[in-house]
């Protein structure tokens, strides 16, 4: 995996337990790279994958060689193009390129003959139970399992009935092809695993020509071995998979590819299940697989989350062998990194009170010098109208302040950013007491941070023009659960029941006219208020900004 380097954190760091595997093929003359990332297309990817992809593409990077895209398409009830779509728009957005583009359906013909291959070397047989039958006579961990009444069928038999299998004599779920192991091994997987079911069902690519589908342990490892994959990482669920990869790879003769484990993401406040992921979006709970609060990758893009900062995340989670749980704040803090060195300022006010500067003069504009970006001086100045009347943040007045307090209060001074020192003279109410707009006054001679006497004034607050101000539709949002582990939920409880109702507060803002010709995807912080990211949903009607992230960052005061 690439180094990206990020102030404030170590530049570089040692070599992870897979490199080390890496590099000692290499010193052994093993130089030909080969790893691959083989998503299943029933779903969007989560952030989850982004770290595998990180890795894969990632490792073929770092020693000269290539990473493949295959999809894991052997179960056509779940999959669609839809997915597969966007499953590359993924890969390449995260700044990846695949040598080769590959489907598990591209091997149907090839596993089919390895399959006859094994019957007829007496390593498979065709089963005659039921699913149930044979979960049943499977046994548990401890009671070996139970031989099928099928299982010494003559190899012309089976060949037989695999061959009609396949030409479509028989319904769904009345037979399987099973792998001939050991009833009574230790690990369950081992004990006579299914190999492939009859599934009449349309495929995306392969139409209807096949109506017996190989299942993900037979296929994986043959695919591995067709693409000549030296290194296939897979997560730690997959470590009591390998010596069934390994007894297909080994009866087949075929290509050795090697199977590695690493731990797969965990991350406090978010699911990574597609499955979970899949009934969020099925029961509306968010609006799609991209709505900004789901962990998929496509909802980080629209949100306003960049490439660069998870590939960062993901070289800094690293590759264990143990799972544990990364805080949130991790990813949010390489996000603000990345922001803050690229993202344009600009002033916007989410929660406005009216301010007339009584004495500024009626119907004048002035244009004020703003930089776009200290962090980067190429970015370059604009200029932004100011007024007689302006909005700030309700937040940024108080009526009866306590000490410390350095913002707008009742005779008190601030610096308005980039303009003038304005005072509070009055606080005009409703006649229900609330707060409906402030009288203050300017100092002519405070313009470019300067004043009349010299006086020295700490707050600053920002603003907009209320003649030039531009409406949007600011969506904040926070974590989708109020749990931090929303998977391990208690007795009579679903994730559901943790679905945060304030995940999404939505509120009209008020922005600074250059505002108003952002397009969808472009990135600003809003200073003093957070980062924001134009949706997608935005219209010539309506400009809708999402928060990405708050200026806050928890995770880097914690981890000091």
């Amino acid at each position: 995996m690439s180094i990206e380097k990020v102030e404030g954190l170590e530049n570089e760091r040692p070599l992870n337990f897979i490199e080390e595997v890496i590099e000692a093929d290499i010193a052994k003359g093993n130089v030909n790279i080969q790893t691959r990332f083989p998503p299943e297309p029933n779903g969007y990817l989560h952030i989850g994958h982004a770290k595998s992809i990180c890795l894969n593409f990632g490792l073929a990077q770092k020693y000269g060689g290539k990473c493949n895209l295959r999809f894991d398409d052997t179960n056509p009830v779940k999959e669609d193009v839809e997915y597969v779509d966007s499953i590359k728009e993924d890969v390449r957005w995260l700044g990846f390129e695949w040598a080769g583009e590959h489907y598990a359906s591209d091997y149907f013909e090839q596993l089919y003959e390895w399959a006859e291959q094994l019957i007829t070397k007496g390593k498979a047989y065709v089963d005659d139970q039921n699913q149930e039958e044979i979960r049943l006579n499977r046994g548990t961990v401890t009671v070996p399992g139970k031989n099928s009444p099928w299982r010494e069928r003559s190899v012309e038999e089976n060949l037989d009935l695999f061959r009609r299998m396949r030409a479509g004599e028989f319904p769904d779920g009345s037979k399987t092809l099973r792998a001939k192991i050991d009833m009574a091994h230790p690990n369950m997987l081992l004990r006579d695993p299914i190999m492939y079911r009859i599934l009449h069902a349309h495929h995306h690519r392969t139409g209807d020509k096949w109506c017996i589908y190989p299942m993900y342990d037979y296929a994986h490892g043959e695919s591995d071995s067709i693409e000549n994959v030296t290194h296939s990482i897979c997560t730690l669920e997959f470590a009591v998979h390998r010596p069934l990869y390994e007894w297909f790879i080994e009866e087949l003769g075929i290509f050795p590819s090697k199977q590695y484990e690493f731990a797969r993401l965990n991350m406090t406040y978010t699911m990574m299940s597609k499955r979970r992921l899949l009934q969020l979006v099925e029961n509306k709970v968010v609006s799609g697989w991209d709505d900004p609060r789901m962990p998929t990758i496509s909802a980080m893009r629209r949100r306003g989350y960049t490439a660069k900062a998870i590939r960062a995340f993901a070289d800094r989670v690293g590759v264990a062998k143990r799972d544990n749980i990364i805080d949130l704040g991790l990813l949010e803090f390489f996000v603000r990194e990345d922001l803050n060195k690229s993202a344009q300022r600009r002033m916007a006010v989410l929660d406005p009170i009216k301010v007339v500067i009584t004495n500024y003069p009626e119907g004048k504009t002035e244009m004020f010098e703003c930089v776009n970006n200290p962090e980067d001086e190429s970015a370059g100045k604009r200029q932004v109208p100011f007024t007689r009347e302006i909005y700030i943040e309700r937040d940024d007045f108080m009526e009866e302040p306590p000490k410390k307090y350095f913002r707008l209060s009742p005779g008190k001074e601030v610096r308005l950013r980039y303009s003038y020192l304005i005072k509070c003279d009055e606080v005009v109410k409703d006649a229900d007491g609330n707060i409906v707009e402030l009288h203050c006054s300017y100092d002519p001679d405070s313009k470019n941070g300067s004043s009349s006497d010299g006086r020295k004034v700490k707050g600053v607050i920002h603003w907009v023009s209320a003649e030039h101000a531009k409406k949007a539709e600011i969506r904040l949002y926070n974590t989708l659960f109020t749990k931090e582990s929303p998977d391990d939920v208690a007795e009579g409880e679903t994730f559901f029941d943790y679905v945060n109702p304030e995940s999404l507060v939505t509120v009209e803002g008020l922005l600074e006219p250059s505002l108003a010709e952002a397009k969808a995807g472009d990135k600003f912080q809003f200073e003093r208020v957070g980062y924001f990211c134009v949706d997608s949903d935005s219209n010539d009607e309506k400009i809708v900004f999402n928060r990405t992230v708050t200026l806050k960052d928890s995770w880097a005061k914690q981890n000091k």
